[in-house]
Protein backbone atom coordinates (compact mmCIF):
# COMPACT_ATOMS: atom_id res chain seq x y z
CA UNK A 1 0.00 0.00 0.00
CA UNK A 2 2.92 2.31 0.69
CA UNK A 3 4.15 1.84 -2.89
CA UNK A 4 0.76 2.91 -4.29
CA UNK A 5 0.79 5.97 -2.05
CA UNK A 6 4.23 6.89 -3.38
CA UNK A 7 3.04 6.44 -6.97
CA UNK A 8 -0.01 8.60 -6.28
CA UNK A 9 2.09 11.32 -4.64
CA UNK A 10 4.61 11.24 -7.49
CA UNK A 11 1.85 11.62 -10.08
CA UNK A 12 0.41 14.50 -8.05
CA UNK A 13 3.79 16.28 -7.99
CA UNK A 14 4.31 15.75 -11.73
CA UNK A 15 0.75 16.94 -12.37
CA UNK A 16 1.29 20.03 -10.23
CA UNK A 17 4.45 20.93 -12.16
CA UNK A 18 2.66 20.27 -15.46
CA UNK A 19 -0.25 22.49 -14.34
CA UNK A 20 2.11 25.38 -13.57
CA UNK A 21 4.25 24.98 -16.70
CA UNK A 22 1.17 24.44 -18.86
CA UNK A 23 -0.51 27.49 -17.36
CA UNK A 24 2.52 29.66 -18.05
CA UNK A 25 3.61 28.34 -21.45
CA UNK A 26 0.49 26.77 -22.97
CA UNK A 27 -2.64 28.36 -21.53
CA UNK A 28 -5.91 26.61 -22.47
CA UNK A 29 -4.12 23.69 -24.14
CA UNK A 30 -6.42 20.67 -24.58
CA UNK A 31 -3.61 18.11 -24.49
CA UNK A 32 -2.30 19.43 -21.16
CA UNK A 33 -5.83 19.27 -19.76
CA UNK A 34 -6.34 15.70 -20.95
CA UNK A 35 -3.02 14.55 -19.49
CA UNK A 36 -3.84 16.24 -16.18
CA UNK A 37 -7.30 14.64 -16.14
CA UNK A 38 -5.76 11.21 -16.80
CA UNK A 39 -3.29 11.75 -13.95
CA UNK A 40 -6.19 12.80 -11.74
CA UNK A 41 -8.13 9.67 -12.60
CA UNK A 42 -5.18 7.46 -11.68
CA UNK A 43 -4.54 9.43 -8.48
CA UNK A 44 -8.22 9.20 -7.58
CA UNK A 45 -8.39 5.45 -8.00
CA UNK A 46 -5.23 4.94 -5.93
CA UNK A 47 -6.23 7.50 -3.27
CA UNK A 48 -9.77 6.28 -2.78
CA UNK A 49 -8.68 2.74 -1.99
CA UNK A 50 -7.18 3.92 1.31
CA UNK A 51 -8.87 7.31 1.79
CA UNK A 52 -10.02 8.25 5.26
CA UNK A 53 -10.38 12.00 4.79
CA UNK A 54 -12.81 12.24 1.89
CA UNK A 55 -14.62 15.24 3.40
CA UNK A 56 -11.36 17.22 3.57
CA UNK A 57 -10.59 16.38 -0.06
CA UNK A 58 -14.04 17.46 -1.22
CA UNK A 59 -13.86 20.71 0.78
CA UNK A 60 -10.42 21.50 -0.68
CA UNK A 61 -11.76 20.91 -4.20
CA UNK A 62 -14.64 23.34 -3.58
CA UNK A 63 -12.13 25.92 -2.34
CA UNK A 64 -10.06 25.39 -5.48
CA UNK A 65 -13.04 26.06 -7.74
CA UNK A 66 -13.98 29.19 -5.81
CA UNK A 67 -10.39 30.41 -6.02
CA UNK A 68 -10.47 29.97 -9.80
CA UNK A 69 -13.50 32.23 -10.04
CA UNK A 70 -11.94 34.78 -7.68
CA UNK A 71 -8.81 35.31 -9.79
CA UNK A 72 -10.58 35.72 -13.12
CA UNK A 73 -11.55 39.44 -12.67
CA UNK A 74 -7.95 40.48 -12.05
CA UNK A 75 -6.68 41.59 -15.44
CA UNK A 76 -2.91 41.31 -15.89
CA UNK A 77 -1.70 38.60 -13.55
CA UNK A 78 -5.15 37.09 -13.09
CA UNK A 79 -5.08 35.45 -16.51
CA UNK A 80 -1.86 33.59 -15.79
CA UNK A 81 -2.95 32.54 -12.30
CA UNK A 82 -6.37 31.54 -13.59
CA UNK A 83 -4.75 29.38 -16.28
CA UNK A 84 -2.58 27.63 -13.69
CA UNK A 85 -5.50 27.11 -11.31
CA UNK A 86 -7.73 25.81 -14.12
CA UNK A 87 -5.04 23.29 -15.02
CA UNK A 88 -4.77 22.28 -11.36
CA UNK A 89 -8.56 21.93 -11.24
CA UNK A 90 -8.33 19.61 -14.27
CA UNK A 91 -5.94 17.48 -12.22
CA UNK A 92 -8.12 17.44 -9.11
CA UNK A 93 -11.60 17.17 -10.66
CA UNK A 94 -11.40 13.41 -11.37
CA UNK A 95 -10.06 12.82 -7.87
CA UNK A 96 -12.99 14.75 -6.40
CA UNK A 97 -15.47 12.92 -8.63
CA UNK A 98 -14.25 9.53 -7.46
CA UNK A 99 -14.21 10.71 -3.82
CA UNK A 100 -17.77 12.04 -4.12
CA UNK A 101 -19.00 8.76 -5.60
CA UNK A 102 -17.33 6.82 -2.80
CA UNK A 103 -18.82 9.15 -0.16
CA UNK A 104 -22.31 8.78 -1.64
CA UNK A 105 -21.96 5.00 -1.77
CA UNK A 106 -20.84 4.93 1.86
CA UNK A 107 -23.85 7.02 2.88
CA UNK A 108 -26.17 4.75 0.89
CA UNK A 109 -24.70 1.57 2.34
CA UNK A 110 -25.09 2.81 5.93
CA UNK A 111 -28.88 3.06 5.61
Amino acid sequence: MKTWGLISFSLFCVGLVLAVVGGLALPANVVVGMVLAAFGLIIGVIYIVAAKEINTLLLATIALLVMTAAFSPILAIGGVITSIVVNFAALMAPVALIAAIKALLQIGLQK
